[in-house]
């Protein structure tokens, strides 16, 4: 069944094949060859699938053995260079093989292109085939055998049988279309079209509408043909005798030496010809004519045929001539030099400055006077080098004028044009110094107008003015007085004594100090040019020049929309005199000053408060908890103007469990801090209500959601059990915390955080992490590790290199902690080592903070850094025991607690601890429901704790006199410290935590 199919298949695609041919040959009638020629080779194309297709045909002289491109299809000419002309004996071209083998012939195309080898000017082939095109020929036979090759340029794929049936098929029909068309050369020698190279037709009309023809010379022979276009343009009848001597009859008796000596020169050494000769046509008229050929070798390099081009030069060379006239007589000098910088021409006025023409013309340049003139030679062989105009201005020895040179490269060598500019350069440099002084004065202006743009602070504005007013006037002393409760006070100074400024700070701005109070009241400058001057002024303050140790003073005052702010001072070290541009440049400063100086106040007004707002929400001090040693830094932005939504907290638990919070409400203003100071109190009452992470989240992520589309905040919220030593933590859009390991290793938790609180929904992950006692935990916002310029990836990673580092480990190791069996003590005991401990993560912040955060680079974004030394608690400062149902539960848990606290050395506490377990474990018997449990733990208070299986969470009831319960929990909170509930995944805990009285530590 299968093959009868492919038998079908193949029937049917010969089928299909023979119905093309014959379409091809229904309407081959009314196309000429070319255009028949051109569509069978289009069918062949895409039958194979091909990208061209090519029609080689044997055309060269006798001997030649060359096979020439007549016809080309799908790809352009440039590209197809290669194959324009190959020879017959070069069997790796499929063309070439299937004229010499007369067979069908499929092989690699990669061949031709590194045979084809550069084009005759020296430069690579254009239009390299792809690597993997592969070529199928078929000969296309004549009467006396193969004349050319049909080929189609395909894919790396070898055609099939149908395919080169097809293909075959086409030559055949080819030969037989050829054979009715082969006629002989007709008019003008026009040769048959297959031996004409693609475009031919195209060309032809081209060269006779410019006046140019093609010839051909066989060496051997002697015979000379000429195409239509050229005898046209030689006046030659159609009945010319085809010899060499026709040809050099017409050549101008003066000029046949020169164009005999090119046509022997180009035999000789087998190279191109080219020769410009005058012609005296049949006619009696006479023309310029440019030839122009190459040379045709046979197997042995000898010459076999030139062919070649020639076109009318008449109009060119009359042109040239008259440009000759005008360049003789310009008003500019002109000369030319040839490759060998020899002068070959030079017009009157280049006289002038070269020398006569009869002298210097065939010498070369730099004899003369244009040797004397600096890297003018270094210039000229750079612009004929390069091929490129070039112009530049020299100074000409002969005369010392000042000439502009403009030198332009030609193919026979270079020309160069002098034009006298020495009056234009004494103008120029006139007009250039006006506009210097005008120039450096806007430029003053622009680069403080620039600067006091980028200034921010009343600090940045004296900075500003003592960098950009100072130098360029040589002052030596700044002053800045801002009027502050009719009082001037010093809001900034450069190069005053201390003396003189508290001299001159707080003094009354209209009166007791004349000097300022008429500044400041009249609102005019003084400039004042010594101190004699300045003791005349002002006798009543003769004694400043002095204190001051200055001689001169410019005394402007700042007034911003119409008010004065204050004054300015710019003083010197020695007596000046100020013109009249100084003066008014000084006032216009003084003007942009005061703007600015008034912007800043506002500004540090606004951001001293805002600070003090961020200061406010933010802790005071951090808590101190057993489970943990922290320490944390906060840097607000400094790029920006307003301030961050960054906080952190540490919170304690129930348990003796640590809350660690960090969180960065996007955005920047005081509606992100009032934002940040809201979820710190929700994260406050969340933590104190008992909730795990996950939940917390899910609670903050609706206020988030409260607050409006367009509020977004990171959070992570860890929480750290030291009975266990897990550390829960769950984080939305924030960075992953780092984790020191007691041996200095630092991992990053590798899970994917929740979207920002704001951004999503509930539920959030929580991720469970076994730390041993000693682990640093390094919590940060992304303002530590993520810039413009550093990814978020990068700058973690970076974080985790300098916590690696030497002095990272030695910061980062676990100081010495007490005996495991001893409990943690408030006391000078533990003073010591907590704050060592302290100390050290103090310098471990500092440190993280000057590698990621270097002073002198600014950020735009604000950061928190909260570092968190775990401190785990031993096994023998906790126990615990299951207790029975029933009332006999409360008694066994006063007798174990009475046995852990005499075990433990805590004998005064065992009265009251044994009432609140009583207690405790009564309102589980008479109100909950069991498995029940008392735990004790021992740190540096003592925590009692019974657990049960029912959610009710117990509250405290005012019982009347005459109730006889309901006073267990009010005697539960009036003998702890204090108490609180808390969920557990069983039901829920009742604890309760009573200070220790440093007599009962165990020695």
């Amino acid at each position: 069944m299968e093959q009868r199919r492919g038998t079908d298949t193949a029937e049917r695609s010969r089928s299909w094949g023979d119905e093309r041919l014959s379409l091809l040959s229904a309407v081959g009638a009314a196309l000429t060859d070319r255009e028949v020629m051109r569509h069978a080779l289009d069918q062949a194309v895409s039958e194979l699938g091909g990208i061209a297709g090519l029609v080689h045909w044997s055309c060269g002289p006798a001997g030649s053995r060359q096979l020439r491109l007549v016809l080309a299809s799908g790809l352009p000419l440039p590209v197809l260079r290669a194959w324009e002309e190959i020879r017959q004996d070069v069997a790796p071209l499929a063309p070439a093989r299937a004229v010499r083998d007369g067979r069908f012939v499929w092989i690699p195309a990669a061949a031709t292109e590194a045979l084809a080898g550069p084009r005759e000017d020296g430069r690579p082939s254009s239009g390299i085939l792809p690597e993997a095109t592969t070529v199928a020929s078929v000969p296309l036979i004549g009467p006396d055998g193969p004349v050319g090759a049909l080929s189609v340029l395909t894919g790396p794929w070898e055609p099939t049988g149908e395919q080169t049936a097809f293909l075959q098929a086409v030559g055949h029909w080819a030969e037989r279309r050829l054979a009715r068309s082969a006629a002989g050369p007709g008019e003008g020698d026009e040769p048959p079209w297959w031996q004409q190279r693609p475009g031919g037709p195209v060309l032809r009309q081209s060269l006779e509408a410019a006046k140019a023809g093609s010839w051909e010379w066989g060496v051997r022979t002697g015979e000379m043909r000429w195409d239509r276009a050229g005898l046209t343009l030689l006046g030659i009848p159609d009945s010319y005798e085809r010899r060499i001597e026709s040809w050099i009859d017409l050549i101008h008796p003066e000029d046949v030496p020169r164009v005999m000596a090119a046509t022997e020169k180009s035999l000789r050494e087998r190279s191109d010809y080219e020769a410009e000769y005058r012609v005296r046509r049949p006619d009696g008229t006479t023309g310029w004519v440019q030839s122009r050929a190459h040379l045709e070798l046979d197997d042995h390099g000898e010459p076999v045929r030139m062919v070649g081009k020639v076109w009318d030069t008449t109009e060119s060379r009359m042109a040239r001539e008259s440009v000759g006239q005008a360049l003789r007589y310009m008003s500019d000098a002109f000369f030319a030099v040839n490759r060998e910088w020899r002068i070959t021409f030079l017009n009157v006025e280049a006289e002038r400055l070269i020398g006569p023409a009869g002298q210097v013309l065939g010498r070369p340049l730099w004899e003369g006077p244009a040797g004397d003139v600096p890297e003018l030679e270094e210039r000229c062989r750079r612009a004929a080098a390069g091929g490129r105009p070039a112009g530049f201005d020299i100074r000409w020895p002969t005369d010392g004028r000042w000439y502009h040179i403009r030198l332009v490269s030609v193919p026979d060598g270079l020309t160069a044009y002098l034009t006298d500019v020495t009056d234009r350069r004494t103008r120029a440099a006139r007009r250039a110094e006006a506009e210097r002084a005008g120039a450096e004065q806007a430029a003053q202006i622009s680069e403080l107008s620039n600067a006091l743009a980028d200034a921010v602070t009343t600090r940045d504005v004296v900075d500003v003015v003592a960098a950009h007013i100072l130098p360029p006037f040589g002052a030596s002393g700044l002053l800045m007085l801002s009027l502050e409760g009719g009082r001037l006070n010093v809001v900034g100074s450069v190069g005053y004594p201390l003396p003189f400024l508290r001299r001159i700070d707080g003094v009354p701005a209209f009166e007791g100090y004349r000097l300022l109070n008429e500044v400041l009241g009249a609102r005019r400058p003084y400039f004042i040019p010594s101190a004699e001057e300045y003791e005349r002024l002002f006798p009543d303050l003769a004694g400043n020049p002095a204190i001051a140790h200055k001689n001169a003073w410019a005394v402007l005052p700042l007034t911003a929309s119409g008010n004065a702010i204050g004054t300015c001072s710019i003083s010197f070290d020695e007596p000046r005199r100020f013109s009249a541009d100084e003066r008014t440049l000084l006032t216009a400063l003084s003007g942009m000053v005061a703007q600015a100086l008034a912007r800043a106040r506002l500004y540090d007004t606004e951001h001293a408060r805002a600070q003090a707002l961020q200061r406010g929400l933010l802790p005071r001090a951090l808590p101190t908890p057993a489970a943990v040693t922290s320490t944390v830094r906060y840097l607000p932005a400094s790029s920006g103007t307003d301030i961050g939504g960054d906080w952190y907290d540490v919170i304690p638990l129930s348990a003796e469990r640590v809350a660690l919070v960090i969180g960065d409400v996007m955005g920047h203003g005081l509606a992100e801090a009032a934002t940040m100071g809201r979820l710190r109190t929700a994260v406050h009452t969340l933590a104190n209500l008992e909730l795990p992470p996950d939940e917390v989240l899910a609670h903050l992520n609706e206020v988030v959601s409260d607050l409006g589309d367009d509020s977004y905040a990171t959070c992570l919220y860890a929480v750290y059990d030291p009975v266990s030593g897990v550390c829960s933590l769950a984080r939305a859009g924030h960075p992953p915390p780092l984790v020191v390991r007691p041996d200095g290793g630092v991992e990053c938790p590798d899970s994917v955080p929740d979207p920002p609180l704001g951004a999503t929904e509930p539920p959030f992950t929580t991720v469970d992490l076994r730390l041993p006692d000693g682990s640093l935990l390094v919590l940060y916002t992304d303002g530590l590790v993520e810039s413009a310029t550093r990814d978020i990836d990068t700058g973690i990673a970076e974080c985790a290199q300098v916590l690696t580092s030497e002095r990272g480990r030695l910061l980062t190791s676990p100081p010495p902690r007490p005996h495991p069996d001893r409990p943690e003590q408030d006391g000078p005991e533990q003073d010591g080592p907590d704050r060592a401990d302290h100390e050290r993560l103090d310098r471990l912040c500092d440190l993280l903070v000057g590698a990621m955060l270097p002073a002198q680079q600014l950020t735009a974004d604000d950061t928190a850094l909260l570092i968190a030394r775990l401190h785990g608690l031993a096994p023998g400062n906790i126990a615990g025991w299951p207790l029975p149902e029933g009332p006999v539960a409360a008694g066994l848990a006063r007798a174990h607690v009475r046995e852990q606290l005499t075990a433990w050395g805590l004998q005064e506490l065992v009265a009251t601890t044994e009432l609140l377990a009583g207690e405790l474990v009564a309102n589980v018997v008479r109100h909950a429901r069991g498995p029940t449990r008392l735990r004790l733990i021992r740190s540096r208070s003592l925590l009692c704790e019974v657990s049960d299986a029912s959610p009710t969470t117990p509250r405290i009831r005012r019982a009347a006199e005459t109730d006889e319960g309901g006073r267990g929990l009010q005697l539960v909170s009036a003998l702890s410290q204090r108490w609180g509930t808390r969920y557990t995944a069983e039901g829920k805990c009742i604890w309760t935590e009573q200070p220790i009285p440093r007599t009962g530590t165990p020695s």
